[in-house]
């Protein structure tokens, strides 16, 4: 089942199935190391849901929602 990152909910995991976006957006995320066959795990949420707190590839991250909802996530 394919999932946006923003639409997950702390304590869920999946893969990178593939990144959507544009520009910026896309070179920052795969510069980060969010790339196709990464695992994520959603650690936190802020009280608005902006950012987002993930743990990927041994390390902690945070994401805006805007960068979140290009990441498709197979769950």
């Amino acid at each position: 089942m394919e999932k946006k990152l923003n639409e997950f909910v702390p304590g869920e995991k999946g893969v990178v199935k593939r990144i959507e976006g544009e520009g910026k957006i896309r070179r920052r995320l795969f510069d980060m190391g969010v790339t196709p066959g990464a695992q994520i795990l959603l650690r936190k949420l802020a009280p608005l849901g902006d950012p987002v707190e993930v743990n990927l590839r041994g390390y902690e991250l945070t994401l805006r929602k805007a960068e979140a909802s290009c990441v498709i996530m197979e769950v």
